[in-house]
C-alpha cells in the first residue's frame, strides 16, 4: 500500500481530487464505489494488495491504480489554490442538485472559478443553450435574442464555451448582464479554446467558470463528450439553436432526455446543413419546437418530455456517444463487481 497516497487521502475532499486525476469523467465504477464506500477506502482499495473482486474491479484497479500519484494531486491542488480555484465535491452547500440525476456517471469533483453560489440556485432557473460551433449569422442572432430574453426572465445560461452558438450564448447573457456559466471540457488553468480566453476570462468575472477536470489535464474527445452530461442535468431544459446532422450537440441533446430534462430546437431553413442536427431532433419527436422565449418557459415549466426520453434511447447514432464502445467502464450494475 502507498503511504504517501494514504497520507494525502486523509479527507473526502482530497481523496476525491485524488480519484478525479486518476479517474476518466463518468466513470460509473469508481462512481459507484464512492458512493458505496466513501472516497478515502476507494483511494484505498485502488492501491491495496487485493482490490475489488471480479473481472470489472481487477480492470479498474489496475487502470486506475497506476494513475495515481500523490505528487500531482498535491500540485493539482497548490495549483488550483494559486489560481483562486475552489473544489467542489457532493455535501458542499453550493453542490448544484441537479448532478444527482447523473447516478454513478456524477462528476467526482467541481473545479470552480467565480460565483459558485449560482450553483445553488433551482435547476429550474437554468438554461443550457448549446449548438453548432459552425454557426450561421441566423444562429447567432436567435442565440442572442433567446437569451436576452431569458435574462430578462431572471434566468441563468449555461453554455459550454465553444465557438459558435455556445460562444454568442455567453456573450449575449454578458450584454445583458445576466448570468451565465461555462462548464469547460479541460482545465481551468488552461482556458480552451484559445481563441475565446477573454470571453471565458469574462464569464469567471461575471458568471462561473466549471470544469471536472482538475489543473493540468487536457480536453479530450471523451472529455467533451462526457461534459455534455453536465450542462444537460444543471439545467431545466437543453435548448439546440444550430446543430449538424451528427452534431456533438445532439449528444448533448441525448443526455438530457435520459435524465429527464426537456429538450428544445430552433428549426431553421431547410437547406441550412447547420440546422440538419436540428431538424432531426424535431422530425423524430425527440425534441419540441423553440420558435421564441415563450417555448422555452413552457419547457422549463412544464418538464415535458414523454416519448421523447424513451424513443430517444433507441434511436441509432444519437445515444452511442457515452453508451458506445469509446466508453472507458460499463455500467457497474451490469459488470457483476463485488467488494
Amino acid at each position: 500500500m502507498d503511504d504517501s497516497i494514504n497520507n494525502l487521502a486523509q479527507d473526502e475532499q482530497t481523496a476525491r481530487v485524488i480519484l478525479a486525476l486518476a479517474s476518466e469523467p463518468g466513470d460509473p465504477i469508481t462512481g459507484w464505489l464512492i458512493r458505496t464506500r466513501g472516497a478515502i477506502e476507494t483511494v484505498q482499495q485502488a492501491i491495496a494488495d487485493a482490490g475489488p473482486t471480479g473481472i470489472d474491479g481487477q480492470l479498474w484497479q489496475r487502470r486506475v491504480a497506476s494513475r495515481i500519484s500523490a505528487e500531482q494531486a498535491d500540485r493539482a491542488m497548490v495549483q488550483g489554490a494559486r489560481l483562486g480555484l475552489e473544489v467542489v465535491i457532493p455535501g458542499d452547500p453550493n453542490w448544484p442538485t441537479g448532478l444527482s440525476a447523473l447516478g454513478d456517471q456524477a462528476p467526482i469533483v467541481l473545479w470552480a472559478k467565480g460565483d459558485t453560489g449560482l450553483l445553488s440556485a433551482p435547476v429550474s432557473d437554468r438554461i443550457t443553450v448549446t449548438g453548432a460551433r459552425a454557426a450561421t449569422g441566423y444562429g447567432e442572432h436567435v442565440t442572442m435574442e433567446l437569451v436576452q430574453q431569458a435574462v430578462a426572465d431572471s434566468r441563468q445560461i449555461i453554455s459550454g464555451g465553444a465557438y459558435g452558438i455556445e460562444g454568442m450564448a455567453h456573450r449575449a447573457a454578458l450584454a445583458a448582464r445576466g448570468t451565465t456559466i461555462a462548464v469547460l471540457a479541460g482545465r481551468l488553468d488552461r482556458l480552451y479554446p484559445a481563441g475565446h480566453q477573454d470571453l471565458l476570462s469574462r464569464v469567471g468575472d461575471y458568471g462561473l467558470l466549471l470544469s471536472e477536470m482538475p489543473p493540468g489535464a487536457a480536453p479530450t474527445k471523451w472529455r467533451f463528450q462526457q461534459r455534455g452530461r453536465i450542462l444537460a442535468a444543471l439545467s431545466g431544459a437543453v435548448v439546440i439553436v444550430e446543430a449538424g446532422y451528427r452534431s456533438g450537440a445532439l449528444n448533448t441533446a441525448a443526455r438530457a432526455s435520459g435524465v429527464g430534462r426537456p429538450v428544445g430546437a430552433v428549426p431553421g431553413p431547410v437547406t441550412s446543413a447547420a440546422s440538419a442536427g436540428c431538424h432531426r431532433l424535431l422530425h423524430d419527436g425527440l425534441a419540441s419546437i423553440v420558435t421564441g422565449y415563450d417555448d422555452i418557459r413552457t419547457l422549463l415549466t412544464t418538464g415535458e418530455k414523454g416519448a421523447a426520453a424513451r424513443t430517444m434511447q433507441n434511436t441509432p447514432g444519437l445515444a452511442e456517444p457515452w453508451f458506445g464502445t469509446g466508453s472507458p467502464a460499463r455500467n457497474s450494475r451490469e459488470s457483476g463487481l463485488s467488494l
